[in-house]
């Protein structure tokens, strides 16, 4: 980097700091920050963040209007540069109380940062996500392949996601003593699997189909007494490659996991164009069992227990993210409490 960014470079790795240690801000998010502030600064000419000006927060939205992502090459999506927005603002908010940046920066200066309402509100406006039914994923399920180690490992992790709603991230991270098959139970141990926001989450299996439950129980088995795998290898291993034969292939089980998302969601993606679907996403299964809950719940405790189920502290929780109610759906419920088109005596 120009040696005229220095400043901002170590006033960028200060900012952080204070994000990871004062705030508790994961990896993840520290990255997203830098990568907004670096916006900031391409967007200003890399100049020297003292020479700060409000008129930097139109230039950043001007900036951001025409960038592109990286990898589709598509103009930035409205959520994306409400974000980014907003990570800068935060950061301008901080700068005003640094010595050496008090006289130059004031927290009102911070607003010139603000998105327009107009992007504020196509940003925050929700969408429906695609989700699998109950149908679509049993018949996606049953058509899964199961002649090797490597497909069984495929069809447990789609059994898993079914029983539990489990994240990806943590399906990922599970080992073989955080299952309890007697009790059909998970333990999504914070410590040792990577849950959201680092809870814990008991989370005992739902009642779906029992060719999922009938797999996941043979899956444990067959790493138990076929693989030998313990406690403390992973539910669902990466492959161990060796050479054969002068080529590098697929030889058996690692006794590690994946370290990242990826190769799980390419395993449920392809598994439901091989069934003639869309290319669901693992997450897309909580609300599959979101709303199938919907279905089978009849009083408020039963609800409730189920949204603990999936991770959820409040009921409002899983309501809101995945039980939203349609515009034709509203009518519909609207019209059935009014009595509109009942038939009157």
């Amino acid at each position: 980097m120009p040696a005229k960014t220095t400043p901002n470079v170590r006033l960028k790795r200060r900012y952080l700091d204070y994000l990871k240690e004062a705030e508790g801000k994961d990896e993840k998010s520290l990255d997203k920050v830098a990568a907004d502030l670096s916006q900031l600064e391409a967007a200003i000419g890399q100049k020297d963040v003292k020479r700060f000006h409000r008129e930097w927060g139109r230039k950043l939205k001007s900036h951001l209007e025409k960038a592109r992502n990286k990898r589709t090459g598509k103009p930035l999506s409205p959520s994306t540069i409400d974000a980014t927005l907003s990570n800068v603002k935060a950061f301008i908010k901080w700068l005003a109380g640094q010595p050496g940046y008090k006289s130059r920066v004031s927290y009102s200066d911070a607003a010139y940062f603000n998105n327009s309402k107009k992007g504020a509100r196509i940003a925050h406006t929700s969408r429906p996500a695609p989700y699998p039914s109950m149908e679509q994923a049993l018949h996606t399920f049953t058509a899964m392949s199961e002649g090797d180690r490597f497909q069984m490992r495929d069809k447990a992790l789609f059994a898993l996601l079914m029983l539990t709603g489990v994240r990806v991230g943590a399906a990922a991270t599970l080992q073989l003593r955080h299952v309890n098959l007697e009790a059909g139970h998970i333990l999504q141990d914070a410590r040792e699997v990577a849950t959201k926001n680092g809870k814990t989450i008991d989370t005992w299996f739902f009642p779906v189909d029992a060719t999922y439950r009938e797999f996941f129980d043979r899956w444990i088995n067959h790493l138990r007494e076929v693989e030998l795998f313990g406690d403390c290898d992973p539910l669902l291993p990466k492959a161990a490659i060796g050479l054969v034969d002068g080529q590098f292939v697929a030889t058996g089980f690692a006794r590690e996991g994946y370290s990242g998302t990826a190769k799980l969601k390419e395993i449920i993606g392809d598994s439901f164009s091989a069934a003639h679907l869309p290319r669901f996403t693992p997450h897309a299964f909580r609300k599959t069992l979101a709303l199938f809950g919907d279905v089978v719940c009849s009083t408020l405790e039963e609800r409730k227990a189920w949204s603990m189920n999936l991770g959820h502290e409040h009921l409002t929780t899983m309501a809101n993210n995945y039980m939203p109610v349609s515009r034709e759906r509203q009518g519909e419920l609207i019209r059935k409490l009014s009595g509109v088109g009942k038939n009157k005596s």
